[in-house]
């Protein structure tokens, strides 16, 4: 989070973070320390403390950065005509990049589950920010898409973790949370055209 921040303490953060990533990006999670990260940033170890109140936290950090990198340019990676060929377009956009930075991958995993207080509110700002980015690919207005979009958070971890953990090959992940965003919006969208059936059948028999 950056709000209250001077533009030089933000400038210092960003640093942090970027020096967090490119370490996590070389050795994976064990290769993080915060001793490591001040060296890298060229800032005092209690500097990094300042901002971070841990080692999960800042990675979290760095997950949220990763996160919207890849999903920035939302119109180049949102490709379809349909809402469905948009969102599953995102989705496979992530899993793709994630892939192909498996070391960096792991650690991030690894941070944003981390049984750590600290990580809780940066990463309710990570999963708010894919929220909203399917929800942007999405483009239209879907009737209780929030618990749509819960699934597809636990389908995207799941997808993570199969890459880092299980070493599942990308395809088959990609193929896997193509179908599952498939399956999701087609059940949201029924979901939704059930009930305005059911409202306008009750309001017929009022």
């Amino acid at each position: 989070m950056t709000r209250g921040l001077s533009g030089a303490q933000a400038a210092r953060r960003a640093r942090l973070v970027s020096a967090a990533r490119a370490l996590a990006l070389d050795g994976g999670y064990g290769a993080v320390t915060m001793h490591d990260v001040a060296d890298r940033a060229e800032v005092g170890r209690a500097t990094v403390y300042r901002y971070f109140a841990s080692k999960d936290h800042l990675l979290t950090e760095v997950a949220t950065d990763w996160a919207r990198g890849v999903t920035e340019d939302l119109d180049a990676v949102a490709v379809g005509e349909t809402a469905a060929e948009r969102l599953t377009a995102v989705l496979e956009r992530i899993v793709r990049t994630a892939a192909a930075e498996l070391t960096l991958t792991s650690a991030i995993v690894q941070a944003v589950t981390a049984d750590d207080p600290s990580v809780d509110e940066a990463r309710t700002v990570l999963f708010l920010l894919v929220r909203d980015r399917l929800a942007a690919a999405i483009g239209e207005p879907v009737p209780g898409w929030d618990q749509a979009e819960v699934v597809l958070g636990h389908v995207l971890l799941a997808a993570l973790v199969s890459l880092t953990s299980l070493h599942r090959p990308v395809d088959e992940v990609a193929e896997v949370v193509r179908t599952s965003g498939r399956l999701v919006l087609a059940g949201a969208l029924a979901t939704a055209e059930d009930g305005t059936v059911t409202r306008a059948a009750s309001a017929a028999g009022a």
